[in-house]
Protein backbone atom coordinates (compact mmCIF):
# COMPACT_ATOMS: atom_id res chain seq x y z
CA UNK A 1 0.00 0.00 0.00
CA UNK A 2 1.37 3.84 -0.92
CA UNK A 3 2.47 5.71 1.99
CA UNK A 4 0.62 9.10 1.84
CA UNK A 5 2.83 11.97 1.80
CA UNK A 6 3.24 15.84 0.97
CA UNK A 7 3.27 17.08 -3.06
CA UNK A 8 6.71 17.04 -3.89
CA UNK A 9 8.18 15.39 -0.82
CA UNK A 10 9.24 12.07 -2.35
CA UNK A 11 12.77 11.34 -4.48
CA UNK A 12 15.93 12.20 -4.46
CA UNK A 13 16.42 15.87 -3.08
CA UNK A 14 19.53 17.22 -3.53
CA UNK A 15 21.07 20.30 -5.10
CA UNK A 16 24.89 20.02 -5.52
CA UNK A 17 26.73 23.29 -4.69
CA UNK A 18 29.63 25.01 -7.24
CA UNK A 19 32.09 23.30 -4.64
CA UNK A 20 31.03 19.34 -5.59
CA UNK A 21 29.02 19.10 -1.73
CA UNK A 22 25.31 18.69 -2.29
CA UNK A 23 22.57 19.86 0.41
CA UNK A 24 19.07 18.92 0.87
CA UNK A 25 17.27 21.54 0.03
CA UNK A 26 14.84 21.30 2.87
CA UNK A 27 17.82 22.12 5.04
CA UNK A 28 17.48 26.07 3.38
CA UNK A 29 15.02 28.18 5.93
CA UNK A 30 13.31 31.48 4.65
CA UNK A 31 15.61 33.55 6.99
CA UNK A 32 19.05 32.01 6.17
CA UNK A 33 21.36 34.18 3.68
CA UNK A 34 24.56 31.82 3.89
CA UNK A 35 25.20 27.99 4.24
CA UNK A 36 28.16 27.08 5.93
CA UNK A 37 29.59 24.26 4.03
CA UNK A 38 31.19 21.49 4.86
CA UNK A 39 33.75 22.47 2.24
CA UNK A 40 34.81 25.25 4.56
CA UNK A 41 33.41 28.39 2.75
CA UNK A 42 30.32 30.02 2.83
CA UNK A 43 27.50 30.09 0.45
CA UNK A 44 25.08 33.04 -0.51
CA UNK A 45 21.49 31.44 -0.21
CA UNK A 46 18.50 33.49 -1.72
CA UNK A 47 15.49 32.36 -2.58
CA UNK A 48 12.24 33.88 -4.45
CA UNK A 49 11.05 35.06 -1.51
CA UNK A 50 13.74 37.66 -1.04
CA UNK A 51 13.07 40.95 -2.34
CA UNK A 52 15.10 42.60 -4.52
CA UNK A 53 15.28 45.55 -1.47
CA UNK A 54 18.15 42.56 0.10
CA UNK A 55 20.23 44.19 -2.02
CA UNK A 56 18.94 47.77 -3.06
CA UNK A 57 16.77 50.27 -1.22
CA UNK A 58 13.42 50.20 -1.99
CA UNK A 59 13.37 53.42 -3.93
CA UNK A 60 15.81 52.16 -6.61
CA UNK A 61 14.02 49.01 -6.79
CA UNK A 62 10.96 51.05 -7.59
CA UNK A 63 13.01 52.61 -10.23
CA UNK A 64 13.99 49.32 -11.88
CA UNK A 65 10.69 47.71 -11.61
CA UNK A 66 9.18 51.02 -13.27
CA UNK A 67 12.02 50.84 -16.17
CA UNK A 68 12.38 47.33 -16.49
CA UNK A 69 9.67 45.23 -18.26
CA UNK A 70 10.55 41.67 -17.68
CA UNK A 71 10.39 39.57 -20.59
CA UNK A 72 9.11 36.48 -18.64
CA UNK A 73 6.08 34.86 -16.71
CA UNK A 74 6.67 37.57 -13.74
CA UNK A 75 4.67 40.63 -13.95
CA UNK A 76 7.25 42.81 -12.44
CA UNK A 77 11.31 42.96 -11.54
CA UNK A 78 12.03 40.98 -8.61
CA UNK A 79 14.95 38.93 -7.67
CA UNK A 80 14.53 35.81 -10.04
CA UNK A 81 15.98 38.61 -12.40
CA UNK A 82 18.93 39.90 -10.05
CA UNK A 83 20.02 36.37 -9.79
CA UNK A 84 19.30 35.74 -13.87
CA UNK A 85 22.06 38.32 -14.41
CA UNK A 86 24.56 37.07 -12.06
CA UNK A 87 23.99 33.48 -13.64
CA UNK A 88 24.40 35.08 -16.55
CA UNK A 89 27.84 36.36 -15.43
CA UNK A 90 28.46 33.62 -13.54
CA UNK A 91 27.31 30.67 -14.81
CA UNK A 92 29.41 27.69 -13.48
CA UNK A 93 29.25 29.52 -9.63
CA UNK A 94 25.20 29.15 -9.03
CA UNK A 95 23.39 26.33 -8.71
CA UNK A 96 19.68 26.57 -8.36
CA UNK A 97 17.02 24.09 -7.28
CA UNK A 98 13.28 24.44 -8.58
CA UNK A 99 10.68 24.14 -5.88
CA UNK A 100 7.60 24.97 -7.37
CA UNK A 101 6.49 21.55 -6.59
CA UNK A 102 7.42 20.95 -3.53
CA UNK A 103 5.31 22.40 -0.91
CA UNK A 104 7.54 21.76 2.45
CA UNK A 105 10.25 24.31 2.18
CA UNK A 106 8.60 28.02 1.47
CA UNK A 107 9.97 29.15 -1.77
CA UNK A 108 9.80 27.99 -5.35
CA UNK A 109 13.15 28.52 -6.88
CA UNK A 110 16.38 28.47 -4.37
CA UNK A 111 19.50 30.08 -5.77
CA UNK A 112 22.89 29.44 -3.64
CA UNK A 113 26.63 30.56 -4.87
CA UNK A 114 30.27 29.92 -4.65
CA UNK A 115 30.46 33.16 -3.23
CA UNK A 116 29.43 33.96 0.56
CA UNK A 117 26.13 36.36 0.82
CA UNK A 118 28.75 39.99 1.01
CA UNK A 119 30.64 39.48 -2.29
CA UNK A 120 27.79 37.96 -3.82
CA UNK A 121 25.74 41.73 -2.93
CA UNK A 122 28.84 42.90 -4.45
CA UNK A 123 28.28 41.50 -7.55
CA UNK A 124 24.67 42.76 -7.83
CA UNK A 125 25.57 46.05 -7.16
CA UNK A 126 28.00 45.73 -10.10
CA UNK A 127 25.84 44.03 -12.39
CA UNK A 128 23.25 46.47 -11.97
CA UNK A 129 25.20 49.32 -12.34
CA UNK A 130 26.72 48.04 -15.79
CA UNK A 131 23.32 47.62 -16.80
CA UNK A 132 22.34 51.34 -15.94
CA UNK A 133 25.50 52.58 -17.46
CA UNK A 134 24.33 50.88 -20.70
CA UNK A 135 20.99 52.04 -20.64
CA UNK A 136 22.03 55.52 -19.89
CA UNK A 137 24.72 55.37 -22.89
CA UNK A 138 21.69 55.08 -24.64
CA UNK A 139 20.32 58.50 -23.71
CA UNK A 140 19.78 61.07 -26.44
CA UNK A 141 21.62 63.44 -23.19
CA UNK A 142 24.60 64.05 -23.48
CA UNK A 143 24.68 66.03 -19.74
CA UNK A 144 22.78 62.99 -18.56
CA UNK A 145 25.29 60.96 -19.45
CA UNK A 146 27.91 62.73 -18.67
CA UNK A 147 27.04 63.46 -15.08
CA UNK A 148 25.77 59.86 -14.84
CA UNK A 149 29.12 58.91 -15.74
CA UNK A 150 30.65 61.06 -13.17
CA UNK A 151 28.38 59.91 -10.60
CA UNK A 152 29.61 55.91 -11.20
CA UNK A 153 33.44 57.67 -10.95
CA UNK A 154 32.42 58.97 -7.24
CA UNK A 155 30.75 55.64 -6.42
CA UNK A 156 32.10 52.76 -4.40
CA UNK A 157 30.53 49.51 -4.60
CA UNK A 158 32.16 48.26 -1.53
CA UNK A 159 31.35 50.90 0.29
CA UNK A 160 27.32 51.17 0.04
CA UNK A 161 27.11 47.17 0.45
CA UNK A 162 29.26 47.74 3.65
CA UNK A 163 26.62 50.73 4.62
CA UNK A 164 23.03 48.67 3.77
CA UNK A 165 24.13 45.70 5.44
CA UNK A 166 24.59 48.07 8.14
CA UNK A 167 21.32 49.83 7.54
CA UNK A 168 19.88 46.72 7.19
CA UNK A 169 21.06 44.81 10.20
CA UNK A 170 22.24 41.16 8.16
CA UNK A 171 23.38 39.55 10.99
CA UNK A 172 19.86 38.49 11.80
CA UNK A 173 17.44 36.54 9.77
CA UNK A 174 14.68 39.63 10.97
CA UNK A 175 16.43 42.31 8.76
CA UNK A 176 14.18 45.12 7.62
CA UNK A 177 13.61 47.10 4.45
CA UNK A 178 14.69 50.40 4.07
Amino acid sequence: MAEPRVPGSGGDRHLELPCGNSIDPHEIDLGMREYACPCGASHAVVTDVHPPSRFFPESLVAVLRETIEPADEFEEFGTPHLLGVVMEEFPEKVRTYDASDDGAVGYAMLWMTDFDARRLHEIVVELVVELMEHAVSHADDDTAISEFETQMLEFDVAEFVDQYRRQREFESEHDRAL
